[in-house]
């Protein structure tokens, strides 16, 4: 294999200015799925890319789902080699507001060392080291060795409904040993990672009503009860003072954290004192008896997302409002259950309404987390293709977040998920300036080109 990597490397090398220039151009689609009026634009994304997938000779196709296109590329089967599953999306985000972008959000700019446009890092820049890394096979072997699939979807920032039916549909088609993702971020600068665990979600909407029109407080109020302080009440009831979640069961399922995965966090080069300074922070709050990584990446949390009811505008009203509602949601761990959470979630504000409200709970939407193991022998073949592509050795994170599609995938194929993020925290996903930095693109695609080989040392009974 050692002249097949030495020419790997030299074509990445030689094509690192085409590579760029071709990011920009898929950079230029202004891709935002959650406006009907760049509906357009999704279908000239996916068909960009699809021209990528079969330039190099995959058999490819856009597929109508009755939202944005998925674009479905394979290569050839290769006997004992496992058949990896490649997933990424070209949907971008809004890019309001408009004003604190330094360049045009789709007109690509390159500055101190980065690529700066909506979508450089999440996803099209990521996805498109694994399409390149591909193309370094074929074009300097000429085979791949592992089957590739590549699944790329134009709704994920407006929560995949139609990529999750397509999943059932066609399990045969998609069938894989294990899925890869390049969606995030590494732990820091010059310091890769690979997520084993992401945490889940149950997001909620609630609402409260009270008298049948808004009233003047100095009249009615401490004789009926006000949704917005019956609201504030509430809320404040679903968390203790030591930071731990008050509905019943809601721990049940929580699995301890283990000495060794607590050691192993502990040991990560955490700063919190750049943390709180980068924040602009004087202090953290959390559940008692645990680290900040471990509450924000390894304990379920609940937090208030938006609130509304009584008066908003300028000067002073003495309203007591008729409604008050609120967005929250709770971030779970492995084993939680959104459902039973639900359940229990119901019966504690049972307990918790007043009299004289009417209350109604909306469920948004849940999904389940998710937990890799690190000995996996797929997640061992991406610490030695990552290794030898950024020069070091790899850290072992987790992440606060919930990709609800990989739980999908989890539960559709029972496969190991390799979360390989080549970003940073501060690339600014889904904020004005996105960015993504030219060196770890191109090592990106230095890391996939050897995961291929990596992954094809892995017996399929494995």
């Amino acid at each position: 294999m050692g002249a097949e990597f030495e020419a790997l490397e030299a074509y990445v090398a030689a094509q690192a200015a085409e590579f760029e220039e071709r990011l920009c151009r898929w950079l230029r689609i202004p891709s935002i799925s959650t406006d009907p009026a760049y509906r357009a634009d999704l279908e000239r994304a996916a068909d960009w890319v699809l021209d990528q997938l079969k330039t190099m000779g995959l058999a490819a196709e856009k597929i109508s789902t009755g939202g944005a296109p998925l674009v479905y590329g394979e290569s050839p089967p290769v006997a004992e080699a496992p058949t990896v599953l490649v997933y990424g999306h070209y949907d971008v985000q809004p890019v309001e507001p408009l004003e604190a972008w330094h360049w045009p959000p789709f007109e690509p700019t390159r500055q101190n060392g980065a690529i700066y446009a909506r979508g450089a890092t999440d996803d099209k820049g990521q996805v498109l080291t694994h399409v390149f890394s591909t193309e370094a096979w074929l074009r300097t072997v000429g085979r791949l060795p592992v089957q590739l699939k590549f699944l790329i979807e134009g709704e994920e920032e407006v929560g995949s409904e139609h990529l999750e039916r397509f999943l059932s549909s066609r399990p045969q088609q998609l069938a894989c040993d294990c899925v890869v993702i390049s969606d995030g971020t590494q732990f820091g600068p010059d310091q890769p990672a690979i997520c084993y665990g992401l945490r889940g979600i149950a997001y909620y909407e609630l609402r409260l009503r009270g008298p049948k029109r808004d009233l003047h407080s100095g009249s009615f109020g401490g004789t009926v009860t006000n949704p917005a302080n019956a609201l504030a009440q509430i809320l404040a009831s679903l968390v203790d003072q030591h930071g731990r979640i008050q509905i019943p069961g809601f721990y049940d399922q929580v699995e301890p954290l283990s000495l060794q995965e607590r050691q192993r966090l502990a040991q990560l080069p955490f700063d919190e004192t750049k943390f709180l300074a980068d924040l602009g922070l004087s202090g953290t709050t959390g559940e008692e008896g645990y680290s900040l990584l471990e509450r924000r990446w390894a304990r379920p949390t609940f937090d208030i997302h938006g609130l509304w009811g009584g008066y908003q505008g300028q000067g002073t009203k003495t309203v007591l409002p008729a409604e008050a509602g609120a967005k929250f949601s709770f971030r779970l761990v492995p084993h939680q259950d959104p459902a039973k959470i639900t359940q229990g979630l119901r019966q504690r504000l049972e307990e918790l309404c007043p009299p004289g409200i009417q209350m109604e709970l909306l469920e948004t939407h849940g999904t389940p987390a998710v937990l890799v193991p690190v000995d996996s022998p797929y997640v061992q073949a991406a610490v030695r293709a990552i290794r030898q592509a950024f020069g070091r050795e790899p850290v072992f994170i987790r992440e606060g977040g919930s990709i609800p599609i990989v739980a999908a995938f989890q539960q559709a194929f029972g496969v190991p998920v390799l979360l390989l993020g080549w970003g940073q925290d501060d690339d600014n996903t889904h904020a004005p300036n996105e960015r993504f930095r030219l060196i770890d693109f191109h090592r990106g695609i230095r890391a996939s080109a050897y995961l291929w080989a990596e992954l094809a040392k892995i017996q399929k009974s494995a």
